[in-house]
């Protein structure tokens, strides 16, 4: 079988340039109009070379990172966007999950007595022992530590009485209508079937507003210094 006859390919010419090397020696620089076609198109080609390298070098480069920086900005601002709308559609539920912290918080802080009513507190701890016929042989509130909001009030005791007696006055303490929680507890063996026990009720209650006042001032205090 024949193959089919291809098409003459026209044949690329052949550079001298050794001959255009010879051309240029010859030139005259003050008259390019009488140069021939193939110097004149070099020199236009190198021309052109020059112009692209230089305008990328004096322009196009700085538009270049220009550019670069201001995608990098878009991807930014994309992203703030989509993280600011996903706010925005669940924003009826943060609202009312903030509305279920602040109940929470609300009920938390009226079992806080405040400074006038904690010797009332107290009075109610030591009836809840003697009202399950406990022997106290200590009964001394430690010094008191301000925390962000309120203030803890440790109560060192020490209790003589039946296993059943110290878990029941152990329920009344953590049914009382303000927080109290028994820590540290310690029981051991006393006489007959009395025991011992040790133990500190922690006792909390909330600052008022001079105590509050006194606490920001003092951390602003204590932030200028820390400046210096």
């Amino acid at each position: 079988m024949k193959k089919p006859n291809m098409p003459n390919m026209p044949k690329v010419p052949k550079i001298d340039f050794q001959a255009l090397s010879e051309d240029f020696k010859s030139l005259d620089p003050k008259d390019i109009g009488t140069w021939p076609l193939l110097p004149r198109a070099t020199v236009l080609l190198g021309l052109f070379a020059a112009l692209l390298v230089g305008g990328w070098w004096l322009d196009w480069k700085s538009q270049l990172e220009d550019l670069d920086g201001k995608q990098q900005q878009e991807a930014k601002l994309k992203s703030e966007y989509l993280d600011k709308k996903r706010q925005a559609v669940n924003l009826e539920e943060h609202r009312k999950q903030l509305a279920d912290i602040d109940k929470t918080f609300g009920t938390l802080l009226k079992q806080l007595p405040n400074k006038a009513e904690m010797e009332a507190l107290l009075i109610d701890i030591n009836q809840a022992g003697l009202g399950r016929g406990l022997q106290f042989e200590l009964f001394k509130p430690g010094k008191e530590t301000t925390r962000d909001f309120y203030a803890e009030l440790p109560i060192t005791l020490k209790i003589t009485g039946t296993y059943h007696d110290l878990g029941a006055f152990s329920a009344d303490v953590a049914k009382l209508s303000r927080i109290v929680s028994l820590t540290n507890v310690a029981v051991v063996p006393d006489k007959g079937a009395q025991l011992k026990m040790d133990a500190v009720a922690m006792t909390y209650r909330y600052l008022d507003e001079e105590e509050l006042a006194a606490q920001r001032r003092a951390k602003t205090v204590q932030a200028k210094g820390a400046k210096k």
